[in-house]
């Protein structure tokens, strides 16, 4: 997979993920007042585990080549590591 390729498909992956933390989040502002501080505290989680994959993209996106495997590794682990959090999340949900 080309360069571009790879960062263009990582940039979709998450614009999926923050969708889905989105319906996420419209579930927990029905949810009763118990329990919304507990799906706040999943989806603030989560959000920060898509920050972390959004920085390891853009670190991606300006890496020079002999660092590209390595960053392109972590990019992929925080996508990863994305998707566990929401499925826990999702879970409680």
């Amino acid at each position: 997979m080309q360069r571009q390729e790879m960062i263009d498909k990582l940039h979709s992956r998450l614009h999926d993920w923050n969708q889905e933390i989105d319906k996420l989040e419209e579930k927990a502002n029905v949810a009763s007042t118990n329990a919304k501080a507990e799906y706040r505290e999943s989806i603030e989680h989560l959000r920060a585990r898509k920050e972390q994959a959004k920085t390891r993209i853009n670190e991606l996106q300006h890496a020079s080549d002999d660092a590209w495997d390595d960053i392109k590794q972590g990019a992929e682990q925080a996508l990863t590591s994305l998707k566990e959090a929401y499925d826990s999340a999702k879970q409680k949900f």
